[in-house]
């Protein structure tokens, strides 16, 4: 039997785009992510890219077997309500996203991607 110690660290989610110029659109213009590094074997291969937002980070994949579209995420937040705020300011056409307040203690902010994929923005209360 093994002495060591297992750790594990947060998890990378993969979320699958169709669109470079959408992506980057929706992921840095309106999420405020950063784009971290981007990746393609050759001009006419898929992309693949890291972006992230503080400790968040999350990679997007053109390439067909990485994921699914339409999967969903998690990230825990502090001030949610903020976040809420501006992202409403922002007046992005495609997303209108509203506050919750959920059975669970938790106020969630949700958002879809421009591939169906969504993200929820939470904080326990």
């Amino acid at each position: 039997m093994s002495t060591s110690k297992i750790i594990m660290k947060t998890p990378t989610p993969i979320l699958r785009i169709f669109d470079e110029e959408k992506a980057k659109e929706f992921y840095m213009s309106f999420l405020e992510f950063e784009l971290d590094w981007e990746h393609q074997f050759a001009d006419d291969m898929p992309l693949y890219m890291q972006i992230s937002h503080g400790g968040c980070i999350i990679h997007l994949s053109e390439h067909h077997g990485d994921c699914c579209p339409g999967s969903a995420i998690r990230i825990e937040v502090e001030n949610v309500k903020l976040i809420h705020s501006n992202l409403i300011s922002k007046k992005y056409k495609n997303s209108h996203p509203r506050i919750e307040t959920t059975p669970w203690n938790t106020l969630e902010v949700t958002v879809k991607d421009p591939f169906a994929n969504r993200i929820v923005f939470f904080e326990y209360v």
